[in-house]
């Protein structure tokens, strides 16, 4: 048997997609995936077999620079990170005017790409990233069946009257304007129908006997997996959902890192892991107040410094771990308390892993999926540009001190007694439904 996986060339999509795959991989079957070169490294790390596949301009092999992207992707990159200082709406904004350009990259082009692959690899099974729109498109087209994987919060389907890019909810720390609201909202909209046509005249070229989408973004496979714990998920959006499965997390293994290993054996002081991702890492002004309010606790802190200069963190305690890149999972798995941007791998990984969250979300569903952690009781969240020192430092107390510490601790445990690839390799493995 051989599955095939479709992923963007962003490592943060692949890592998820790739340990799902591994249940494959451990009942012997053949693993293909189709990404682009910039994450060959981590497709060979899996032990698995690539076919070159660019579906989208940008790339990401784990931490990602403006300087590093095709001319023309620099600047978007600069122009998100100045968005994201302006906060909110101005980020969920300038997002909504890059969607086209970013989701639906050369539609039909890419969905006969794809549609080459499967003809050359010849899979059993398929899984998708949900956000690789073209490679869906092509395989709609042909009426071919696949895992639709949405490896962010679950609000990046929306359901109802919810509207792509206009999140449902978010933390109260953020208080934006009805003006603010409505003028997001009705932006969105508008992208959303210019999508939708573009969805629709690529459908009509590649099988003009298909129908047209009301609403290109709620489009999605027949099997639909939310790489996301349900306990994070409200229970009445859950409902109004097409059918569809949780799978919880799907957490991957980390090779051995020595230094790392020999630094957590070094003291048994609490933990604090500091990380804001591939992109938002070059937001050191928030990473330096977070070091600050950490500073004067009683924890040894390991922080990440992705895409920003280490040398701004050179008054930081002398048995901090700072290096641009960190073993997550590792540290995680000694971890009492994160401080996290919200993403999904950042967020689902914690969760399982059974350690609160200090969340301090900048862009797309980072803000519903905050709201998540927090009603679930399983953190706080901040707002990044605005959260003092003082606010910092007393809502990491109350994580590292407080009931949320228990409260993750049993949701862990709970997402580790069913793994969410197994589930995943259960449900491809069963016949399609009549």
């Amino acid at each position: 048997m051989t599955l095939l996986v479709i992923s963007p060339d962003y490592a943060s999509h692949l890592l998820p997609l790739a340990t799902i795959a591994t249940a494959w991989q451990e009942h012997g079957h053949e693993v293909v995936v189709a990404t682009g070169p910039a994450t060959a490294a981590i497709v060979q790390g899996f032990g698995f077999s690539r076919v070159n596949l660019q579906l989208g301009r940008g790339s990401n092999p784990g931490v990602i620079r403006a300087e590093d992207q095709p001319t023309g992707e620099d600047d978007a990159l600069r122009g998100f990170f100045d968005a994201t200082r302006r906060g909110m709406i101005e980020t969920l904004r300038f997002q909504a005017e890059a969607r086209s350009r970013d989701l639906l990259f050369d539609p039909v082009e890419k969905a006969r790409e794809v549609l080459d692959v499967v003809e050359r690899t010849k899979p059993d099974q398929i899984i998708v990233d949900h956000l690789a729109f073209g490679a869906r498109l092509g395989l709609d087209a042909a009426g071919l069946r696949y895992g639709d994987v949405v490896l962010g919060h679950p609000s990046a389907l929306p359901v109802g009257e919810e509207v792509y890019g206009h999140p449902p909810f978010w933390p109260t720390v953020f208080t934006p304007s009805a003006a603010e609201l409505s003028g997001l909202r009705a932006l969105n909209e508008r992208i959303r129908d210019e999508f939708t046509a573009e969805w629709n005249a690529a459908l009509a070229t590649l099988n003009p006997a298909l129908p047209p989408s009301r609403d290109a973004f709620a489009e999605h496979g027949d099997l639909l997996l939310f790489n996301y714990p349900e306990a994070l998920h409200p229970p009445e959006r859950s409902a109004a959902l097409s059918p569809h499965v949780f799978l919880g997390a799907s957490v991957r293994s980390e090779p051995v890192d020595d230094e790392v290993e020999a630094w957590i054996a070094r003291s048994d002081r609490p933990i604090v892991y500091v990380s804001f991702g591939s992109f938002l890492s070059v937001r050191s002004d928030v990473l330096l107040r977070v070091s600050d309010a950490l500073k004067q606790l009683d924890v040894r802190v390991a922080l990440a410094t992705g895409s920003s200069d280490p040398q701004e963190f050179a008054g930081v305690p002398t048995d901090w771990l700072v290096r641009a890149f960190l073993p997550q999972v590792t540290l995680l798995a000694r971890a009492s308390l994160i401080v996290s941007h919200g993403g999904n791998n950042s967020v689902t990984e914690a969760a399982e892993a059974g350690v609160p969250l200090l969340v301090l979300p900048f862009s797309t569903d980072q803000f519903a999926g905050a709201a998540g952690v927090v009603d679930a009781g399983v953190g706080l969240a901040l707002a990044p540009n605005t959260a003092s020192v003082s606010e910092l430092r007393e809502a990491s107390i109350r994580l590292l001190t407080g009931p949320a510490q228990q409260t993750a601790k049993d949701l862990g445990a709970a997402l580790r007694a069913s793994p969410g690839r197994g589930l995943a390799y259960e449900l491809l493995a069963s016949p399609p439904r009549p």
